[in-house]
């Protein structure tokens, strides 16, 4: 969860109180977050001489983007505690008449396709005010903008600019500014190389450095205000004389890029002179031709049910009883014409709340966690249970490591030949799932076996001494176009000797135990096949010619449930072309069976 530091005494002047730190922390649970730190006696830092004031490090549940800064945790407190209405954001006409607009053009579309904006006029810095301007900026970028691949943010002083704006994309030697806090001009390429070593810029260099065009902002005197998402142009700065901001957001993701330009322009219009007011500007897409207005902060209208939140909350609370206490945590409800709903505005700050169980939480929070009736859930409560495969799967496990095999858990993605070419097995394309794109060329498609992973697992191992036995129980997976996700798992159990005698007769002794501690009795002979007991489990083997073993000494394992049979698996000794394309110097005799057909 991220932390949020605030100045200890401005906090609790907006709050109207001096807490104790017992006092504030039991407030910050009560609220749903959490007390990290109060630096009031230890040592802090100084800066121009002077001590830093008393800090509090408040954590944040990672879902409540509204709190990241000052201004939006003394906001919601203050709401909870019943000291301030909730806010009424409101979009105003700008003085001109007309709105700013962002025209993009359609080369955007090649890198970061997307943007958004707004305008807060008249606002009041002071200089506390301008370090959470930023602070907010950088915290949105680390988290909900994942490090600025998703969404980035450049605000400017839009006296020092002029619109209508332009969104394009050009090459980087044609875009030529000043970076912020700069004095030299640079093109787009001499940038990159400029902050490569930047430790606070050059992280963010990779997202669009080796794209053929970069993404640019400017205004109507092509001035660039910002080259999205490494860094503003120094002509457009927010300074703290700066009275009328512009906020321009660029993004990949369509969602996130609202969601911030909200939770901007909610935290800071409290500073206008006409506290709560935003000016929207239009965004034109020359691409698509659509015109769309920004930010869209009217609340969204969603109902919940009085019925599911008690019976969650285990209260008996009425319409308006649920109302107040969701005003506590700045919704705006009021009781519906049915008797079982209440209907709820949800702030444009709480991107977070999706359904009624988001609802359920906050009515929890405002009650009070400490004062929910406690309860045994004997209605709801249950004994956990393993799944049978999972279950299954151990008592194979066990047995087999209490016969003297070790286990090992190999990954599941292994390189086509390996699970085909190197076992001498052809792939006719509708056996293995591929992936489309893999990294390396170590992991091309889903394992149809677990031999891969037991022979890569001794060529590792080689230095060890022999005989060396080792077994996995694990999920392979096929192509299955019958199913809806056109692939299936499949639950087997294998085990790998390797030493200087073959281990032929070890493994299929230890065949026989899995199959005895499975309930599975060995038959042999046409009479023991077609008189089996009636529902009783057998299996018997047949020799098998398969490439991957040594001719003669293979044979398939073969599984009768009732009436049922079933092909399990295999063991034998393999071939000498497989133990050299797994590099192994002695012989290998390995078992797979499918364990699943015992379910």
């Amino acid at each position: 969860m991220p932390t949020i530091s605030v100045d200890k005494a401005e906090l609790f002047k907006e709050l109207g109180k001096d807490y104790t730190t017992e006092e504030f922390d039991e407030l910050c649970f009560e609220f749903g977050i959490e007390l990290d730190e109060d630096t009031t006696n230890s040592d802090r830092p100084t800066v121009d001489g002077k001590q830093e004031p008393p800090q509090l490090k408040i954590e944040i549940p990672a879902n409540r983007y509204d709190l990241l800064c000052f201004e939006g945790i003394a906001l919601m407190l203050n709401i909870f505690l019943g000291r301030k209405p909730l806010p009424n954001y409101r979009l105003i006409e700008p003085p001109s008449g007309e709105l700013q607009k962002i025209i993009v053009k359609e080369d955007t579309m090649k890198v970061r396709p997307l943007v958004s904006g707004a305008i807060l006029r008249n606002v009041t810095f002071d200089q506390a005010r301008y370090e959470s301007f930023i602070a907010l900026q950088d915290k949105l970028h680390q988290n909900l903008a994942r490090q600025r691949t998703l969404v980035s943010i450049g605000t400017h002083d839009l006296d020092t600019i002029q619109g209508p704006f332009t969104y394009e994309a050009l090459p980087p030697r044609d875009i030529r500014f000043v970076p912020l806090n700069q004095t030299q001009e640079m093109n787009g390429e001499e940038l990159m190389d400029f902050y490569d070593k930047d430790k606070h810029l050059g992280k963010y260099l990779h997202i669009i450095r080796d794209s053929p065009v970069y993404p640019v902002i400017y205004d109507s005197q092509r001035t660039v205000c910002s080259l999205p998402p490494i860094i503003n142009g120094d002509h457009s700065k927010i300074t703290l004389n700066t009275r009328n901001v512009f906020i321009e957001i660029t993004a990949l993701d369509k969602t996130k890029v609202e969601i911030v330009n909200k939770i901007m322009v909610s935290m800071f219009s409290q500073y206008t002179s006409e506290p709560f007011t935003i000016e929207p500007i239009q965004v034109v897409s020359e691409h698509n031709n659509e015109t769309r207005i920004t930010p869209d902060i009217a609340p969204r209208t969603t109902q919940a049910e009085v019925s599911y939140l008690n019976q969650c909350c285990g209260l008996q609370l009425s319409q308006e009883d649920i109302c107040k206490l969701l005003k506590k945590m700045a919704y705006d409800a009021t009781p519906s014409s049915s008797s079982d709903l209440v209907d709820v505005h949800i702030p444009p700050t709480r991107a977070d709340v999706l359904h009624q169980a988001d609802i359920m939480e906050d009515v929890a929070i405002a009650y009070g966690f400490n004062k929910l009736p406690r309860s045994f859930p004997s209605k709801s409560g249950t004994i956990a249970q393993p799944l049978p495969i999972n279950k299954l799967s151990d008592i194979v496990r066990v047995e087999a490591a209490m016969a003297g095999w070790s286990e090992v858990l190999p990954l599941i993605l292994c390189s086509h030949d390996e699970n085909f070419a190197w076992l001498n097995r052809k792939d006719d394309g509708n056996i293995a799932v591929k992936l489309a794109n893999p990294k390396t060329m170590e992991f091309q498609v889903v394992r149809t076996s677990l031999l891969p992973g037991l022979l890569k697992t001794i060529r590792e191992n080689k230095q060890h001494s022999v005989p060396m036995k080792i077994f996995e129980v694990s999920d392979v997976a096929f192509k299955d176009l019958s199913l809806e996700r056109k692939s299936r798992n499949e639950r087997h159990f294998a085990a790998a000797w390797y030493g200087k005698s073959s281990g032929f007769e070890v493994v299929h002794g230890l065949l026989d135990r899995i199959m005895s501690m499975l309930k599975s009795a060995f038959i042999t002979g046409e009479e023991g096949l077609e008189n089996p007991e009636v529902g009783a489990s057998h299996y018997w083997i047949e020799e098998l010619n398969d490439p991957t073993f040594f001719p003669g000494h293979a044979a398939s394992v073969h599984l009768r449930i009732g009436d049922k049979d079933h092909t399990i698996g295999a063991f034998g000794i393999l071939h000498p072309t497989v133990l050299e394309n797994y590099e192994m110097k002695y012989p290998v005799s390995t078992l797979e069976i499918n364990i699943e057909a015992f379910l």
